[in-house]
């Protein structure tokens, strides 16, 4: 429902339950095949990392299988579709239900109604289309709809097929001794066609779009106003080259593209096109994106390809309804957690604005448990989405910075056990939060009296283990409030963070912990270049963090910092050494270098040498210069201007942090699982050859 303001009804939930369960519910690993020869076979993953297998015949009667997909059910079953290549023979169906006996694998497996082309039906192509050359469920999860595909040497027809019940009509004699009244009538399953296309040209590769048909307009009435959601469309490649994108259940035309090969006029018929000497350069297999809005392709000569999917499907929509479809769309991947980076592609530099707003605002419209949930989805996405255009690039960096301080927040609060195993409700971490709110003395010793400070004892080696954390914390929060008196540029980075409560007030309480921690290990505590050696360093900065931080509490109602507190801070760099953080790289992403539209061509091993909006003079101190020492911007430790060990960077934002773990303290263990899949931005991790520069 496009028109919800609340997430939960905006993308409701269908119960979707697995194949196969462990104990508590939990989804078992493993995996299921069909061989050429009509065999079923399953692999089944152990926690304990034994693997059961079973093989079982799909029906009594085994028959060559040339092709076959799978799909799932929202019970749990698995829907096997297989067909013998020729179109001749029916297109079978079979229930494949999986379960766990004595430690063994038992696979059962059931016949549902299978099918014939329509092609083979028709007298006029009963001979013309004698291969079926594509079978595929229309989605992973929704086994009532295929599509097939069956082809000659030089042309084919694509038919879409739906499972439906219907009910069996009784003879009157029956009717007679037992009247059938209401829901008492017998049911069948029965494939019905949906639709059909025309005679095209050969197709090579066949992409189904994964988004959920009930997120796009299913009226079939309407299939011809399909501007608002490329969703609808399926792409069938053809061997001369081009792509359709045709309609996901009416299968007609929605949008073409020409390769190079295969230039010329859309209205040309098939039968007047001249045949070429050789074969045209085609796709052998394609894939589209989460939100349709790519497609992936490798070609007959081995080149991978990425066609950008216009939302609009090529109509001029205006820019309230671009940005209103590109909004939902990313309001979907926030709920679902799928990669949005396909979005960013048609998000020019002048939408960046309204989107990054208007999908605060969206958020801020759901209730607290689900912002908790999304708090690190939505800020990784207003950073992917600002590093678009040169206004707004300056934000990237307080978004990683606000990223790298919740997930510091969250570590080291889960670190914190109750002292006695009866606890209340509250954990130590939300304790911590509620006191630190409560009060808001600005010495930092008198709150840390109200806490119970036997809840923070750890072990001599995680503390010191965590120093590197640790300083980050310091350094920041000295960076910031030595910042403050130049608030009014809102170029330099860590300036969102003056005026963000929930973000200062993350930093007070961390360095609450910190001081009760630095009680039991002062090793750990964040190191500071002071010209006293009687200042009590912390204590300062505790101080003014509270002044700034009580002007910005109340979201609805923030005030100015007054004199007294800038002019405290103007005195902080005669006091202490202000640290430079080290900022990430503001264009290391290919994304924003692909805002032009034109042809980009990469090749594997080397880096793109590609130009992107050009970043102006005030960013120079924050993009890293060859042979300047990098850092472990996740580990936080120093690697030199030329590592030796191996590093991994982010595709997306450029973090970078080294593969193995220098450390074996169970703390730190928890942290760099964090980041073994992706980086603390979503990205994905690419491996990066030794001494990079």
């Amino acid at each position: 429902q496009s028109g919800a303001s609340n997430f939960g009804e905006k993308f409701s939930r269908v119960k979707f339950s697995p194949s196969l369960t462990l104990f508590g519910g939990k989804p078992m690993e493993g995996w299921i095949a069909v061989t050429i020869s009509g065999l079923v076979t399953v692999s089944l993953l152990k926690p304990n990392g034994q693997v059961l297998t079973a093989t079982e015949s799909l029906c009594r009667l085994r028959c060559r299988v040339a092709l076959a997909d799978v799909a799932f059910t929202g019970g749990g079953n698995i829907v096997v579709a297989t067909s013998d290549g020729s179109s001749a023979s029916p297109v079978q169906f079979y229930k494949v239900c999986v379960s766990v006996v004595n430690e063994k694998c038992k696979i059962d497996t059931e016949i549902l109604p299978s099918l014939f082309m329509r092609c083979t039906t028709d007298p006029a192509r009963k001979d013309k289309y004698p291969a079926i050359t594509h079978l595929k469920f229309l989605a992973r999860d929704m086994s009532e709809q295929v599509l097939l595909c069956a082809s000659n040497q030089n042309n084919s027809i694509v038919e879409c097929w739906s499972l439906r019940k219907e009910g069996l009509p009784v003879n009157n004699i029956f009717q007679q001794i037992s009247p059938v009244v209401g829901d008492k009538q017998p049911m069948i399953l029965k494939w019905r066609i949906l639709s059909a296309t025309n005679d095209l040209d050969r197709v090579s590769a066949v992409a189904l779009p994964k988004l959920p048909i009930s997120l796009t307009n299913t009226d079939l009435k309407v299939a011809n106003d399909t501007k608002f959601f490329p969703g609808l469309g399926l792409a069938l490649a053809f061997h001369d080259g081009s792509v359709h994108i045709v309609h996901r259940l009416s299968l007609q035309m929605m949008a073409v593209f020409y390769g190079s090969s295969s230039q010329r006029p859309v209205d040309e018929p098939a039968l007047k096109r001249p045949r070429t000497a050789g074969p045209l350069v085609h796709f052998k297999a394609m894939q589209l994106s989460w939100t349709s809005l790519a497609l992936a392709g490798v070609d007959s000569h081995g080149k991978l390809s990425m066609l950008r999917i216009s939302p609009s499907m090529g109509h001029v929509l205006d820019m309230n309804m671009s940005l209103r479809h590109l909004l939902f769309l990313l309001e979907y991947c926030m709920v679902t957690g799928y990669d949005w980076w396909d979005i960013l592609l048609h998000v020019q530099p002048s939408m960046v604005q309204n989107l990054v707003e208007k999908l605060h605002e969206e958020y801020m419209r759901q209730n607290a448990a689900l912002q908790q949930v999304l708090s690190t989805r939505i800020v990784a996405m207003k950073a992917s989405l600002c590093k678009l255009s040169s206004s707004t690039i300056a934000r990237v960096c307080d978004y990683h910075a606000k990223l790298f301080l919740i997930a510091i927040s969250c570590t080291l609060k889960s670190l914190l056990r109750p002292h006695f195993l009866n606890t209340p409700d509250k954990s130590p971490g939300d304790r911590l939060t509620e006191i630190c709110s409560k009060i808001t003395d600005v010495d930092i010793d008198k709150v840390m009296i109200n806490l119970k400070t036997e809840e923070f004892v750890l072990e001599m080696t995680t503390l010191q283990s965590l120093q590197q954390l640790i300083q980050w914390v310091g350094d920041f929060v000295l960076y910031l409030l030595a910042s403050l008196p130049n608030q009014g540029s809102p170029v330099r980075p860590g300036h969102s963070f003056l005026r963000d409560g929930a973000s200062l007030g993350m930093f007070r309480e961390l360095m609450v912990v910190i001081r009760i921690w630095g009680l039991l290990k002062p090793s750990c505590l964040p190191v500071y270049t002071a010209t006293s050696d009687t200042q009590d360093s912390m204590s300062l900065l505790f101080r003014l963090l509270t002044k700034l931080w009580l002007c910005c509490r109340e979201e609805n109602h923030i005030t100015e910092p007054d004199d007294a507190l800038i002019d405290e801070c103007c005195l902080l760099p005669s006091q202490l050494l202000i640290p430079n953080i080290d900022w990430l790289p503001i264009n290391d992403g290919i994304i924003s270098k692909l805002q032009n539209k034109q042809l980009v061509r990469l090749q594997f091993g080397k880096a793109p040498g590609l130009v992107g909006h050009t970043v102006s003079s005030q960013f120079d101190a924050f993009v890293r210069a060859p042979g300047q020492p990098k850092i472990d911007h996740l580990r936080r430790l120093h690697l030199g201007a030329y590592p030796t060990e191996e590093c991994k960077s982010c595709t997306r934002c450029g973090c970078v942090t080294m593969l193995k773990s220098p450390n074996k303290v169970t703390a730190v263990k928890q942290w760099e699982q964090r980041w073994i899949k992706n980086c603390l931005c979503g990205g994905l991790w690419r491996k990066m050859p030794l001494s990079y520069s």
